[in-house]
């Protein structure tokens, strides 16, 4: 089988003959646009054997001065394809040289991530929804439609999904004080019923680079054909198995971002990969819970891959 026929095979739920690896990571600077994104993620790509290519979003949406109250959100501006056009290219170069052989697939951050882009920050958004919710919806409105205008643009050239990252279910505040049901939920959920109508393979990411999450509860209906998520949740640990059950679609993960794949030796991330593979449910992509830390040794990653081809299930 191929890349390509290997990971979209995940989603036929039939015996896998292989199982497929992937794992993610930030590149430079100077590696962030144009045909220099293009040729450092073929390069990643190709020496650590993973599956699938996950486009890295690299183009932040510009901050706004002067949102200093909820009602400054009704003046976010509207961004048209020209602003993303820098990771356009980057895009349409990967299209172009890799689809043919992987699934690809784009990084795409939440509203509420974005959101704090244009408004000074994540603690800032959290302040203002709690402050005044009818308010900040007005300005996530903005700022979901902004999001859209690049997930059109990756569409029509060619991506086959996205990598939909949420955030916010893992702030207390926000989950006890039903903010995140009216600020935060409906936002992910118009764009995520939108790339999930129309692409063939999106991977629901419930990220916790920010905070642990008491539960999970609130992204278990969240679209996507795949899940991946952390596996430690309030204070305990759940299994590929319970989380692939639990959200009812294939699991990707299993692996810690900050563990032996990045502090680790080969040898170690090794044992790490057999020990997750002995665990893991059916269909299965082995990969980490996030994106892992810039500097992670690329020979490690290609490690926990090998053993995930080398694996049978």
């Amino acid at each position: 089988m191929t890349k390509r026929e290997l990971v979209m095979a995940v989603l036929e739920g039939k015996p896998q003959e292989r199982i497929p690896a992937a794992f993610f990571t930030h590149f430079d600077k100077s590696c962030h646009a144009g045909q220099a994104a293009v040729d450092k993620h073929l390069e990643y790509f190709a020496a650590t054997d993973m599956d699938l290519v996950k486009i890295q979003y690299e183009r932040t949406f510009p901050a706004v001065p002067g949102i200093e109250t909820p009602a400054d959100w009704a003046g976010l501006p509207a961004l048209t394809e020209d602003y993303f056009a820098p990771q356009l290219a980057a895009v349409e170069g990967l299209v172009r040289a890799a689809r043919a052989e992987a699934v690809i697939v784009h990084t795409l951050y939440s509203p509420f991530m974005c959101a704090g882009h244009m408004v000074g920050g994540r603690d800032r958004v959290i302040a203002h929804i709690l402050q005044d919710p009818d308010a900040v919806n007005v300005g996530m409105a903005r700022v979901a439609a902004n999001l859209m205008v690049f997930v059109e643009a990756c569409i029509r050239i060619g991506v086959d999904g996205f990598y939909h990252s949420t955030q916010g279910g893992e702030v207390a505040a926000l989950r006890r004080s039903g903010a995140f049901e009216k600020c935060v939920r409906p936002w992910d959920l118009q764009v995520m019923t939108e790339i999930n109508r129309r692409c063939p393979f999106n991977i629901l990411h419930v990220c916790d680079y920010h905070g642990l999450y008491e539960d999970i509860e609130p992204t278990l209906n969240y679209p996507g054909h795949v899940v991946n998520s952390p596996v430690h949740i309030g204070g305990g640990e759940r299994s590929g198995a319970i989380l692939a059950a639990a959200f009812g679609r294939p699991f990707m993960g299993g692996m810690d971002r900050m563990g032996a794949l990045a502090k680790g030796t080969p040898d170690e991330v090794r044992a790490d990969a057999r020990r997750v593979l002995a665990a893991a449910p059916t269909p299965f992509i082995l990969a980490a819970d996030c994106t892992v830390p810039a500097g992670t040794p690329w020979e490690n990653l290609r490690a926990a891959v090998d053993e995930a081809h080398a694996w049978r299930p």
